[in-house]
């Protein structure tokens, strides 16, 4: 097997997904969007202006992760 670089996601509380070492992002239509650093941040909110990439429009929108709200509810 090829030595393949790792990508970790990492999902920021109320906040976007933060990749490390994404080497090739492509839309829902398999069209390639151009990753040009090492750390990108994508949008779980859905309102950025800049989608798919975060624009810190989840502060302004108060964003809550529905999975931590389902902890949070279950405690």
């Amino acid at each position: 097997m090829p030595n393949v670089p790792e990508c970790v996601i990492t999902a920021y509380p109320d906040g976007p997904l933060l990749v490390r070492g994404a080497h090739r992002i492509v839309d829902v239509d398999g069209n390639e969007i151009e990753v040009t650093q090492p750390i990108v941040a994508l949008c779980r909110c859905g309102h950025s202006g800049q989608k798919p990439w975060c624009d810190s429009t989840h502060k302004l929108t108060r964003f809550r992760d529905p999975a931590n709200r389902r902890r949070r509810d279950s405690d």
